[in-house]
């Protein structure tokens, strides 16, 4: 459950991170001589956080926050983030050349997750065009035969359940529709999933775990049971403990912390609750007050296994 005083924190960790502009991890492919390359400039509303994907998920847990716990801090720097000139500015960069498949598909999912979040806010209709712009950049991209089943970035099945909860809230149909083809196309004859080879030393993402989350959400539960039988064990084996001996200062490394988030929310939504307060416990410590290789993120991980699930 999120206490008052845990969001406080959350709320203390994603502000200082939005409108911190360095340390910056640049993602951007060059086309000519002379480009612009400050991230202010280039990216009005996600300058901050270390990378972009980073600052959209801040964003998400900020616009979270403020629908249980409201604060004007909070809204003061949505109105001045998610404005109607910055996130202009955000879409005319994915029209542009550096913006094809800049942050596909795991910035993508994340703004339209955070779309969802804003619901009937004032901040939405800012949001809305480059939302509908990467919702059918999305539908397009599924279309792909082969999902990437990697704990990072890059995992097919995470970035469908963010935009999952866009397609339902918007609603798109066409949306929905072409994530469940792609999720059954992908994952529907899976089986025996092959925990032993979980984590990986990059992973923030149990690509196990994440695949049953997404079958959960699509399939009728009866059909998702007997897929569930042969997918998962009754036992998680390697699975059912948190990781732990890496270093925290690492940026790589410190994914498993965010792994240990992704299991929680994860484990929650597949009924096992004794696992998922273990994961948490572990990760949990480690949200706010350390390095800023895992403090620019982690806090978002921790609320989505906080409250969804």
């Amino acid at each position: 459950m999120l206490s008052a005083e845990l969001a406080g924190r959350f709320a203390r960790v994603a502000l200082a991170n939005v409108v911190r502009e360095f340390p910056r991890k640049l993602d951007h492919l060059l086309t000519s001589a002379g480009e612009e390359l400050d991230p202010r400039r280039v990216h009005p509303a996600f300058f901050g956080a270390y990378d972009w994907h980073s600052a959209v998920h801040m964003h998400w847990l900020l616009a979270r926050l403020w629908r249980s716990f409201p604060s004007s801090e909070i809204a003061l720097v949505l109105d001045a983030h998610l404005s109607t000139p910055s996130m202009a500015a955000e879409l005319a960069y994915f029209r542009g050349p550096a913006g094809r498949t800049f942050e596909r598909p795991y910035g993508w999912a994340w703004l339209l997750k955070l779309h969802a979040e804003l619901g009937p806010t004032r901040w939405a209709s800012a949001v809305a065009p480059l939302a509908a712009e990467l919702a059918a950049r999305f539908a397009r991209f599924i279309e792909a035969p082969y999902p990437t089943r990697a704990g990072s970035h890059g995992n097919s099945a995470f970035a469908c359940l963010l935009a999952l909860d866009y397609a339902r809230a918007a609603p798109d149909h066409a949306l929905s529709s072409c994530i469940e083809k792609a999720a059954r196309r992908w994952y529907g004859a899976d089986r025996d999933a092959p925990l032993l080879y979980e984590p990986s030393l990059d992973d923030f993402l149990s690509p196990a775990l994440v695949e049953a989350a997404l079958m959960k959400e699509l399939l009728p539960e009866a059909q998702f049971m007997r897929w569930r039988e042969g997918f998962l064990p009754a036992q998680l084996g390697p699975l059912a403990e948190p990781p732990s001996g890496f270093d925290r200062a690492d940026a790589k490394q410190v994914h498993l912390d965010g792994l240990s988030l992704s299991r929680a929310w994860c484990l929650r939504r597949l009924g096992y609750r004794d696992a998922a307060e273990r994961h948490l416990a572990a990760a949990l410590p480690h949200v706010a007050g350390g390095d800023y290789v895992g403090e620019h993120w982690l806090a978002s991980f921790a609320l989505l296994a906080l409250t969804e699930g």
